[in-house]
């Protein structure tokens, strides 16, 4: 059996709420929380003081903490932030393994050899960490990754930066801390069952049985939980640096000279991926002002972007609803774009019999895009909701449509298939009156008044209804005053044969669609 690795694990403590709050411009140091479908995926040192904890629903989390500030948690923000953090690292120390954003590790025998020591490698790591900007960060030694890891975070607890545990001693180290750890939640249950709580209890169970009871997953958290892991740090191969950035001394404040002297570089952009074969989908473009203010937006493109496209996406970006020779409330001081999504040029060669009208029609569309700005040219998509009008949802050419995931999902209380062909965006004010020519109502209950014998959209002349039906109540957000939404729906067919779908809220009655 090969012996085990010494190895040294870097941790940035509660790194998904501190790149989010880079990325938003909050305070770490206030109560925040992510969330994910619902529920808190990880939360500030504040927000755990007022009693926030992983896995708690949302509306939990706010009633424990009335300050709490919260953001939806992106996985690809973690990754994006911590991007800079390893390159920082890995120009002091080669060899580092991204065991996920906020905690890597390296072999330890190269940089205590090279700093005098294992803590004193540990020192220089944090030192280099806080040159980065990351202020709170832990760092573990110990016999393989896993146990160097668990030293990080041991020295929270004991209130140090640098734990490091004697080489043979990993076993002692880990016997205290609960068999969770090693293990998913289903054997969890089941060792917690047999009365094994702790890695210590779980190491002393025999080899062999633990292998015939749990199998090779059983076998392999066993030996990390006896200090036996035979895991080796996996350097990673850096990946080639595409991205680019220009920094502007004296800083300028106008659009149209931000875009003509970042022209060069958006050429050495493109250039750089395309002399490895490489085409650019997607970019951020990050700009920072003189005011300390931070601006980043991520860009898509139907096909490639060029050097002309990533300057139209810099432009787009900075004059938002303005003209291109606007000035800026504050110059840029930095520009900085990063690709995002890149494709090989292969996957993006025409066809063999070529894709001219498709090309004519991007190339058209982009030149009036550019012209009008980035929402100037709109694409028709499906999107999801209740009510007819929000499922129509308009997206800027070369942005992403809306997931599919989103329009195909259960909405109670939405229109059941098959849809009107006609949905008015604004919606038309109609007056519905009974026999009596009063205004017919809807009360508490959900009941009309009395039955439609007429109605009129807008100034239109009022048209006998045929047969009607209705009405079919939609509640939105009861939970919340201010954005609460209840109306009723309800249908009608006039003397034409035309049918109408109303919607009565507390302004009156509009209709919403016509069925043509």
């Amino acid at each position: 059996m090969s012996a085990v690795v010494r190895t040294i694990a870097l941790w940035c403590p509660d790194w998904p709420v501190l790149a989010a709050c880079r990325e938003a411009g909050i305070d770490p140091a206030l109560p925040v929380a992510l969330t994910e479908s619902g529920l808190v995926h990880s939360c500030s040192a504040a927000a755990r003081r007022d009693g926030v904890a992983r896995g708690l629903k949302l509306r939990e989390a706010q009633y424990r903490s009335t300050a709490l500030t919260v953001l939806e948690y992106d996985a690809a923000l973690d990754h994006r932030a911590f991007e800079p953090v390893v390159r920082g690292i890995e120009a002091i120390v080669p060899g580092v393994q991204v065991l996920r954003p906020g905690t890597l590790a390296m072999r330890a025998r190269g940089p205590a050899r090279y700093y005098g020591g294992e803590d004193a490698a540990a020192r220089a790591l944090l030192d280099a960490v806080a040159g980065l900007g990351v202020g709170v960060a832990r760092v573990g030694v110990a016999d393989g990754p896993f146990a160097a890891e668990q030293a990080a975070r041991a020295a929270v607890r004991h209130g140090e930066p640098v734990h490091v545990v004697p080489a043979g001693e990993a076993a002692a180290f880990l016997a205290p801390l609960p068999v969770a750890l090693v293990v998913d939640a289903r054997t969890t249950t089941l060792l917690h069952r047999l009365g094994v709580r702790t890695l210590g209890e779980f190491a002393a169970l025999p080899d062999e049985d633990v292998r015939r009871r749990f199998g090779a997953a059983g076998a392999f958290a066993h030996d990390r939980a006896a200090g036996r892991e035979q895991s080796r740090v996996a350097p990673r191969t850096p990946p080639p640096d595409f991205e680019v950035e220009q920094h502007f001394e004296p800083p300028l404040d106008r659009i149209d000279q931000l875009a003509f002297a970042f022209r060069v570089r958006a050429e050495e952009f493109i250039e750089r991926m395309r002399a490895v074969r490489l085409v650019c989908t997607g970019i951020r473009v990050e700009l920072d002002d003189e005011r300390g203010g931070h601006s980043s937006r991520s860009w898509l493109h139907p096909q490639w972007f060029t050097p002309a496209d990533v300057v139209d996406r810099v432009r787009w970006q900075l004059q938002g609803a303005g003209t291109a020779d606007a000035g800026l409330d504050s110059p840029i001081v930095r520009l900085r774009v990063v690709p995002e999504r890149v494709d090989s040029t292969g996957n993006q060669e025409q066809g063999l019999w070529g894709g001219g009208p498709d090309e004519r029609v991007h190339h058209g569309l982009t030149r009036v895009q550019s012209m009008l700005g980035h929402e100037g040219v709109v694409t028709a998509a499906v999107g999801g909701g209740r009510m007819l009008a929000d499922r129509q949802v308009l997206v800027p050419w070369g942005d992403r449509a809306p997931e599919r995931t989103a329009a195909e999902a259960p909405w109670p209380g939405s229109l059941p298939a098959l849809a009107p062909a006609s949905v008015f965006r604004e919606r038309l004010p109609v007056a519905l009156v009974d026999a009596g020519g009063a205004a017919v109502s809807v009360d508490a209950r959900g009941a009309i008044s009395s039955a439609p014998v007429s109605f009129a959209v807008g100034p239109g002349r009022p048209a006998p209804v045929r047969a009607w039906a209705g009405p079919w109540p939609v509640v939105e957000r009861w939970w919340d005053p201010e954005r609460a939404r209840r109306v009723h729906r309800f249908q009608v067919v006039d003397h034409d044969g035309c049918a109408w779908l109303l919607v009565r809220d507390a302004e009156g009655w509009w209709a919403e669609a016509r069925y043509d």
